[in-house]
């Protein structure tokens, strides 16, 4: 079979698959069309929602664009949605929702950027062509005319869909110059959606790489989120990093390439954290939920970033990288709340960067219950992350110690789960709770409650539960030493 026919075979599945969406969305989108067509105003149905319904993965997000100006569409929606949002409006987006569909309505326009803002100063356009000239790529650039249900495609988007590849509609150049996040945007959908990015946009994308340095670090952080939350997000972190976009972003993952792994199990510290990434992914399906974990995800990139400033080169020729896991807890943490990421991921990443060495003192079982306890106290409500990311740091290529460390993690769950069953580990507190150790020293609320709380959930993980004589008379030992210190 010819590349052509492959080509026409992939198109006219492609087109089935679309007739397919459309029927499902008929009702909501004819009806709308209808609304605006009888107030005198173009409706089509664009970019993303266009795309998705040729790959048969459009779900209940459909985005719109029309002629109508902001105000007009707000009127026309009004009586029509189950609900109405105009938060978008500044942009000519009036959002709504309709049977269970999330919509937006956008005017045509044209967004411009000055190469020192960070905004987009908002041009309304007067066609629907010269709407789609303005969009990111290609395959974004289709549209389909309601109700007349007219496909509209001037730059070869079908085309390029159906041999999955990602092109700008006018020049790279042009594009990335009205947005510069478009180049990231490049990189995501090549993870997102598989698809090969064309040559001359590569080149665009690494000639203008320092353009990034003018778009928001909210809208950096949420491109490079839906990177990493798709099924490829190796594809997308090499074309970041193989442009320099990712010098812009994430400095600390190009660092990486010149770090040679110290077990030399592969080329470089770089393979093995996209590695740690693609395994740790394959274990999703143990987390809550099975779905992607944007912190377990982060964590299995960021891991090892503290490697480059921890380097060393032994005098046998060898090379260490000492406390790499603090270091890269700090990295972690700096780079993260740059990005602006929340504070409850900068944490939990930077705390699993902190931990994902602990597990290699436990050799082949000689942990006690007591190291064990404090294992899990650490990790905290992140422990079935921990285990998704110390399992999958382990990239050595020698089956018979991937099979030794595999079972020594088994048994640690195994002891984890043992103990949670007899000491509710998720719940361990001391023995003797605040009022119980004031009465028993006869001491008045303070400081010296605090420490003897602290000291006795440090008995309480040394020797597990103790009945209250026994922890009483733990208390009176660690106070008569208190007096004669």
């Amino acid at each position: 079979m010819t590349e052509s026919s492959d080509q026409n075979r992939s198109l006219s599945e492609a087109q089935r698959r679309a007739v397919r969406q459309m029927l499902r969305i008929a009702p909501v989108a004819d009806e709308l069309g209808e609304r605006f067509n009888n107030a005198g105003h173009d409706l089509a149905l664009v970019g993303g929602s266009v795309r998705d319904a040729f790959l048969d993965r459009l779900g209940q997000d459909l985005d719109f664009t029309t002629s109508a100006r902001p105000d007009e569409s707000k009127r026309l929606l009004s009586g029509w949605a189950d609900h109405l949002w105009d938060v978008g409006q500044a942009y000519g987006t009036i959002g709504a929702s309709k049977a269970g569909f999330q919509i937006e309505v956008t005017t045509y326009r044209s967004d411009v950027y000055d190469r020192a803002s960070r905004k987009p100063a908002v041009t309304y356009g007067d066609s629907i062509e010269e709407d789609l000239v303005r969009r990111d790529f290609t395959v974004n650039a289709m549209a389909l005319k309601l109700p007349s249900r007219e496909f509209v495609d001037p730059h070869a988007g079908l085309a390029d869909l159906g041999n999955k590849i990602i092109r700008t509609p006018g020049t790279p150049e042009s594009s990335f110059s009205d947005d510069p996040l478009r180049m990231m945007r490049a990189a995501r959908f090549a993870a997102q959606l598989g698809f090969d990015v064309a040559p001359e946009v590569v080149k665009a994308m690494r000639d203008m790489a320092d353009r990034l340095d003018i778009i928001s670090a909210e809208r950096v952080r949420d491109e490079l989120t839906k990177m990493i939350l798709s099924d490829r997000p190796r594809t997308g972190l090499t074309l970041l990093v193989d442009t320099g976009l990712a010098d812009r972003v994430l400095p600390e993952l190009p660092a990486l390439r010149l770090e040679i792994d110290e077990h030399h199990r592969h080329k470089d510290v770089y393979e093995h954290s996209l590695t740690v990434l693609e395994q740790a992914i394959e274990l999703e399906h143990r987390l809550p939920g099975g779905s992607p974990d944007l912190v377990a995800r982060l964590a299995a990139l960021l891991h090892d970033i503290g490697k480059p400033r921890t380097r060393r080169f032994e005098s046998g020729g060898g090379v260490s990288f000492h406390h790499h896991d603090v270091v890269g807890a700090k990295l972690a943490r700096k780079r993260l709340t740059k990005l602006r990421y929340p504070a409850s991921v900068v944490d939990a990443v930077s705390k699993l960067t902190e931990l994902h060495l602990r597990f290699h003192g436990y050799g082949t079982g000689q942990w006690t219950d007591s190291a064990v306890r404090r294992y899990v106290r650490d990790a905290g409500d992140l422990l079935e992350q921990l285990h998704v990311l110390t399992r999958s740091d382990c990239t050595t290529r020698n089956p018979r110690k991937a099979q030794a460390l595999q079972r020594s993690y088994d048994d640690l769950e195994n002891r984890i789960e043992r103990l949670q069953e007899e000491e509710e580990l998720a719940k361990i507190r001391p023995d003797l709770d605040g009022n119980q150790i004031m009465s028993i020293l006869g001491i008045e609320p303070g400081p010296l409650v605090g420490k003897a709380s602290k000291h006795m959930l440090e008995v309480r993980m040394d020797k597990g539960p103790l009945s209250e004589d026994d922890a009483r008379a733990e208390l009176l030992k660690w106070w008569a030493e208190q007096q004669e210190s």
